[in-house]
């Protein structure tokens, strides 16, 4: 054993974790390109720039105090139904019975809040989220994630405060891996406690901690959804076009996030931070 080595034993009285070589093989390497491309460029108005054909900035501008408030009770609602369905509801393997029946639904809840507008928020948000998480804990299974494993299924929750970024965000203090680490003590401990005393209870102070976490960043995405409502030509388009789009950001957020937790469990967590930093190092500066 090398020196080092006994010395760390030492002091914490746990063997440090085996070393692991640089990732080599490049069709890793070239996901986890993809997966930092994603992560740390893709936003919501940046997707439903490219469905117009145009720049949106007004999508990114401050709701009215009322509208925000619409906002804030609907992604409150939404949250607390996904935590539910996260912990009790969504199948242990992770199969669904129809492919492609959560986009269609999805996309149907959103043609209903584009003919009703914010009234519809509180009953169409929690439909969609819902359809979304749905969608997110397949992914997870595809990559090989154990959806039995409470651990997992709050991963799939944190899906939706990874996706919530905004070209204004200070890029040091909202990446990847920076809103994983502010959220993994809460995730950490809402997981040991889901294991302990099982999964029906969402009330439980860790878990509404975790919860409020990953509701303060989600809905910063919820009113850039609301705002497209009025953009008029995503108003033309309707509230289906708008939804679609709402899934499949979400869609792409998870297929980076659990790759990058599947090569994690290959080679390691420093090893895979490593080569995302100098994948992260060679994207375009993000927009303004």
């Amino acid at each position: 054993m090398a020196a080092g080595s006994e010395v760390a034993i030492a002091e914490t009285g746990v063997p440090p974790a085996p070393e692991r070589a640089a990732i080599a093989d490049e069709a890793d390497l070239a996901a986890i390109r993809d997966a930092a491309r994603v992560l740390e460029r893709s936003t919501l108005v940046g997707r439903m720039s490219s469905l117009a054909g145009r720049p949106l900035e007004m999508i990114s501008r401050n709701l009215p105090a009322p509208a925000q408030e619409a906002v804030g009770r609907a992604t409150e609602l939404a949250m607390k139904a996904a935590l539910r369905a996260a912990l009790t509801t969504i199948p242990r393997d992770g199969r669904f019975r129809v492919r492609g029946l959560d986009r269609a639904a999805a996309v149907a809840s959103g043609a209903l809040g584009g003919a009703l507008g914010l009234v519809s928020l509180p009953v169409e948000l929690p439909v969609s989220t819902m359809l979304i998480l749905r969608t997110i804990a397949e992914i997870a299974r595809e990559n090989g994630e154990d959806l039995a494993d409470p651990a997992t299924r709050l991963a799939c929750l944190e899906v939706f405060a990874l996706g919530s970024r905004t070209e204004a965000d200070d890029l040091a203090s909202s990446g990847y891996f920076a809103v994983r680490t502010a959220l993994a003590r809460s995730v950490s401990q809402a997981a040991k406690l889901a294991a302990a005393q099982g999964l029906a209870d969402t009330s439980a102070p860790a878990l509404v901690r975790f919860m409020a976490q990953v509701a303060s960043r989600f809905g910063i995405v919820v009113s850039q959804k609301v705002a497209a409502g009025a953009v008029p030509i995503l108003g033309a388009l309707g509230g289906a076009a708008v939804n679609a789009a709402f899934l499949e950001h979400f869609r792409a957020i998870a297929r980076a996030h659990f790759t990058i937790r599947r090569l994690e469990r290959t080679y390691g967590e420093e090893a895979v931070k490593a080569a995302y930093a100098a994948a992260e190092a060679e994207l375009p500066p993000a927009a303004t």
